[in-house]
């Protein structure tokens, strides 16, 4: 049962897409039907190799290359989309009808379908599963595509003639369902980690802006000017950011929809004639709406799955712990907590005053690594764990727990330690010196700014 409802945002994600292509290919619905199948399970099936072969971040990169290049694809068919709406451009890319053929048909459903199919493969132990159990996968999968197939069929035809599908409109539907699969899947989530960038981004940009002109020496800076640079520091600023990217091609389909010029009625005599015309034509861009508006809802729920993932981190309490004579903090790496059992374990240290918390976590590769609860970018919020990464608090940032130890970015801040045979010794000193350092780095990074 746990397997059947992690399926369901894949399986609803595959029945719209292959409900959009039904219409979007009316004339070449058996086309479309085989090439939605055969693509699926390619797309599983390659997805178990990529997942048998390479172990870590490499599958998932290269899943999240393809929905990040048809997401750009989608970016740049808008912009056209948007430019010939002027009419200052010819038709874009065959026109914004179908070409309705086979080879046409063919190709974009099957595409789509194998990065559906690889997306919801990507959810299921595949790597550490026998062959016989990986087989009984890729055959389940192909007969689930074929029911979900088969019933968007049996939908499409009930749906009104008068909803029609543009080329612009289909790109926007199938990568809003695709990302509503993967933003499922934490390791496939693509809003978060943009989000996370567009606030880097900006947060470098300000602070070397800020730098470059000297303007804390500058007497023109008021206290308030400093409450309105704030704003830009707070995580708000990557959030809608990241919301601008994402929505801003479907909203520019829209938009080049309602400004498609209405077809020339000055040849015809009868003014009822011409009202009837006029009137077809709006009622025709109307229905040209729907796929595009419902996109945009797809998009919101994919977004609000990216930010409130129903999934449990793994987030124990910090431990207490205190330093010798010497200033050296012993942790062993048995007893009550088990150093070696691949989770995170946090730990929190308080000397004069002064605390730092941290956390220890033996990686994939077999090796213990410790780092502070924190990162040199974001507030000191810390980091759960969940499905083979780490997570940042603060701005839903993923971390592979390959790389966790390793500086950089939004990655936890390491801190030197010697390993022993029954335990990890740390210093003390440079343990809260090294977490002073970097919360004072990261005070500015306030919430909403203030």
């Amino acid at each position: 049962m746990a397997i059947v409802y992690k399926m369901i945002p894949h399986i609803l994600a595959s029945f719209g897409i292959a409900l959009v292509m039904f219409r979007g290919f009316s004339g070449r619905r058996s086309v479309v039907a085989l090439t939605s199948i055969a693509g699926f399970v390619a797309g599983a099936a390659g997805a178990v190799v990529l997942f048998r072969v390479y172990r870590g971040t490499i599958p998932f990169g290269v899943i999240k290359t393809a929905l990040g290049s048809g997401f750009l694809i989608l970016w740049g068919v808008a912009v056209g989309v948007m430019y010939r709406s002027t009419g200052r451009g010819t038709a874009f890319i065959g026109g914004e009808r179908f070409v309705d053929s086979s080879y046409y048909a063919g190709i974009c459903t099957v595409i789509s379908s194998m990065v559906a199919g690889a997306i919801c493969m990507s959810r299921l132990p595949v790597a550490d599963s026998s062959v016989l159990k990986v087989a009984v996968f890729v055959f389940g999968g192909g007969v689930l595509a074929c029911g979900v197939v088969f019933a968007a069929k049996i939908l499409e035809k009930r749906l009104p003639a008068a909803v029609t599908v543009t080329q612009s409109g289909m790109l926007a539907a199938v990568m809003a369902f695709l990302l509503m699969s993967s933003s499922s899947t934490l390791r496939l989530d693509l809003f978060s980690p943009l989000s996370m960038k567009v606030m880097k981004g900006i947060h470098d940009f300000v602070h070397q802006f800020m730098e470059s002109i000297l303007i804390p020496d500058h007497l023109f800076v008021q206290p308030v000017v400093w409450k309105y640079i704030g704003y830009l520091f707070g995580k708000g600023v990557g959030f809608w950011g990241g919301m601008i990217i994402w929505f801003t091609p479907v909203l520019l389909i829209v938009l080049a929809n309602q400004l498609e010029r209405l077809p020339s009625v000055a040849h015809v005599r009868q003014g009822a004639q011409r009202r009837k015309l006029i009137f077809a034509a709006i009622e025709a861009r109307r229905f040209r709406l729907v796929i595009p508006m419902f996109s945009v809802i797809v998009f919101a729920a994919a977004a609000y799955q990216s930010s409130f993932p129903s999934v449990e981190y793994w987030d124990p309490k910090p431990v207490p712990v205190t330093a010798n004579q010497a200033g050296e903090i012993f942790i062993p790496k048995q007893g009550e907590i088990n150093l070696e059992d691949g989770k995170l374990h946090k730990f929190l240290f308080k000397q004069g005053g002064r605390e730092a918390k941290f956390f220890v976590l033996m990686t994939p590769a077999g090796k213990l690594t410790v780092v502070l609860d924190a990162c040199a970018i974001c507030k000191p919020d810390g980091y759960g764990q969940a499905e083979g990464s780490v997570i940042c608090y603060y701005c839903i940032t993923l971390i592979p727990l390959e790389t966790v130890g390793k500086p950089g970015g939004c990655n936890p801040v390491p801190i030197s330690f010697t390993e022993k045979a029954d335990g990890v010794i740390i210093d003390g000193m440079t343990l809260v010196n090294t977490w002073g350092a970097t919360v004072q780095s990261t005070a500015r990074v306030k919430e909403g700014g203030k």
